[in-house]
């Protein structure tokens, strides 16, 4: 078994576990290759800003501090004693390639801290995927590789959360993500790269276009894993937090966890 040389995280925003409606020809063969969780819990309150920094920063929202205004307007502070994973990976790996796609432009102005040397990239979804695709080809050493999706997020609002407007968006968001895989497929970089596909949150649980209450709806996510030492089809069975992603990923890469973080590893997700 290849040790793992590169985490790349894919999330797509708002799409819940609605994805389980959708037609996901990409997902759905990464969910043959892998282990996943379509009961998956995010963090509280169900919003972007929190939820994407619980699964970035390994914290409950209460300790990161982190909301969609102070993202959009503050940067996250270099010596928080919640360090992104992104700031973790760069301590134990000085020269690493790091990289964040992003959609919506406040997770890299303001989630991830501005000073640790992060490729940042933030454009709509067709061409964020185009450009990490070919981000991947340009540099196969890349340690850690996060891409934020917005589309599915956008139509929930619009249209309503698991309709089929929304399942529409969902299906664009799948064929994005092919754009990323046939890069690292291309690269040969697929054998030993750890892929985790994630959700933030879904909605339509207390408002048929909105999200962040607790109902199931909205709280409800997908979680995956795939590559190198992940058992295929073993269940999580809803144990699964977004929070817990910060855990997997420092594990992936041979980092002991800050001490300070709430992630936790989950049981047999890697094979010992």
């Amino acid at each position: 078994m290849k040790p793992i040389a590169r985490v790349i995280i894919i999330g797509w925003d708002g799409a819940g576990n609605f994805v389980t409606s959708a037609n996901t020809p990409n997902l759905d063969r990464l969910v043959r290759m892998g282990t996943f969780d379509f009961q998956a819990q995010t963090a509280s309150p169900t919003i972007s800003a929190q939820c994407w920094g619980s699964l970035l920063h390994g914290v409950a929202s209460d300790k990161h501090g982190l909301t969609n205004e102070t993202a959009s307007s503050h940067t996250y502070p270099d010596d928080s004693p919640y360090p992104s994973i992104f700031r973790v990976v760069r301590e134990a790996y000085p020269d690493a390639v790091l990289a964040a796609f992003s959609a919506w432009s406040p997770i890299n102005d303001g989630i991830i801290e501005s000073s640790i040397g992060v490729h940042k990239v933030s454009m709509k979804d067709r061409d964020l995927s185009l450009a990490a695709a070919a981000y991947i080809r340009e540099h196969p050493e890349l340690k850690l590789m996060y891409v934020q999706l917005d589309l599915p997020d956008a139509a929930g609002h619009r249209y309503g959360y698991n309709t089929p407007g929304q399942l529409r968006a969902i299906e664009e968001a799948d064929e994005h993500t092919g754009f990323i895989l046939d890069a690292l497929k291309q690269t040969g970089l697929l054998d030993d790269s750890l892929l985790i596909l994630v959700s933030d949150h879904g909605g339509g649980g207390a408002d048929p276009r909105d999200h962040g209450s607790d109902h199931p709806m909205d709280k409800t996510i997908f979680w995956g894993c795939v590559g190198p030492g992940i058992g295929r089809g073993a269940s999580l069975r809803g144990t699964m937090t977004i929070t817990d992603t910060a855990a997997v990923v420092v594990r992936a890469l041979g980092i002991e966890a800050p001490a300070t973080w709430e992630a936790k590893l989950p049981e047999r997700l890697f094979a010992e």
